[in-house]
């Protein structure tokens, strides 16, 4: 049987190389030092903004941050985006909160402008205005900023940014991770660019970043002896990790394009398959395309095209199953329109690694074209 070909594999320049010698060489290894402050610059750099940059353990140690300066406690609802990966709604319920799911709309597959509105009426109206909305760019398309936005600050609700699939996306030639008034990162493995595992919180200004760093290093206090006034966590990316974040964000743009070229591989190679359609980027919006994505005319279909590529040792997946859809969430409120169940059914992410040959994205295609014609 030929390689496998991982759905989203990490994706190595050679560049981190010289950034964890140097942290071995001068014995960082430690969760501080010259590339944590390092990448933080360079991340803020590159997002073109003010506001300030804590490189952390994940993204999921992120929005748990994020919950908590924004003062989230037990009781609390959020309001949730319900297609997306459960690190999304999970950091709710850490803080003893309650998710609101809500359902997307079709143009970007993201979170809806009308559900969202309709859920926050009906929460108020229910005596629990939400705290908080996260919203997602799912699959690195951004989601309907302006609208979200708008709906937000007419509640006076914070939205949280996840943009843990969409470093290097745009929505109005603006970088996706500074929409929020606070927004995530992702860099773990499977992203488009990795530290193995981290992530970044992205915050206003320096106060807030100050506070997120004090949380995310056991909350000490400004003391000789080890003293604590507050809960803290474990959530500091170590100097050796920032060190591969910053060689990776030297051939970001370079990883960006890759995918966007597999994007346009797989489109102009199943221009003439009926069954196959394709999330387009709406005006204004630029996606780094993080995953390449496909729906199928059925649930039927997508799940026997999964199968044949796995019989050719290729990786694909379905969408995100919706968190309403998850056990673990069956009884939290809802509001939904059907988008993101029929998505699901419908959906699956093709191989789309910025490392991908031209062999194994003529495998992939060859493959699939296999499957239409029998």
């Amino acid at each position: 049987m030929e390689s496998k070909i991982w759905l989203s594999s990490p994706h190595m320049s050679g560049r981190e190389q010289s950034y964890i010698n140097n942290a071995f060489e001068t014995n960082w290894i430690a969760p501080l030092g010259p590339h944590v402050n390092g990448f933080e610059n360079d991340i803020q750099s590159y997002l073109q903004t003010d506001s300030q940059v804590a490189v952390l353990s994940s993204g999921t140690a992120a929005i748990h941050l994020a919950l908590i300066l924004l003062d989230v406690k037990q009781g609390d609802e959020i309001i949730c985006q319900s297609k997306t990966f459960s690190a999304s709604a999970n950091p709710i319920v850490y803080l003893g909160a309650t998710p609101i799911f809500v359902d997307s709309e079709e143009d970007t597959w993201n979170i809806s402008p009308e559900q969202l509105e309709i859920a926050i009426q009906d929460r108020i109206k229910k005596g629990k205005k939400p705290k908080a909305i996260i919203a997602v760019h799912l699959y690195g398309m951004p989601y309907k900023v302006d609208e979200i936005n708008t709906i937000a600050n007419a509640y006076n609700i914070p939205v949280i940014e996840d943009s843990a699939e969409a470093l290097g996306s745009l929505y109005n030639s603006k970088k996706c991770g500074t929409f929020g008034e606070l927004s995530i990162l992702s860099f773990n493995g499977n992203k488009i660019i990795t530290t193995s595992g981290g992530g970044a919180l992205i915050t206003k200004n320096v106060t807030l970043k100050e506070k997120a760093v004090n949380l995310a290093t056991q909350s000490r206090d400004k003391a000789v002896e080890y003293l604590h006034s507050n809960i803290g966590y474990n959530y500091r990316m170590s100097n050796v990790l920032a060190g591969i974040g910053r060689g990776q964000m030297e051939v970001l743009d370079d990883r960006v394009l890759s995918r966007r070229n597999n994007y346009e591989h797989y489109l102009d190679s199943f221009k003439n398959i009926s069954e196959i359609s394709f999330l387009k980027e709406p005006e204004g919006c630029f996606s780094n395309r993080w995953l390449s994505c496909i729906l199928t005319e059925s649930e039927t279909m997508r799940e026997g095209l999964r199968l044949a590529l796995d019989t050719q040792n290729i990786e694909s997946r379905p969408l995100w199953k919706p968190m309403h859809q998850q056990p673990i969430f069956k009884d939290c409120p809802n509001y939904l329109n059907g988008v993101s169940d029929r998505l699901f059914e419908r959906g699956l992410c093709l191989p789309s690694g910025s490392n991908l040959t031209d062999n194994e994205l003529n495998r992939v295609t060859s493959a699939i074209k296999t499957y239409f014609r029998a």
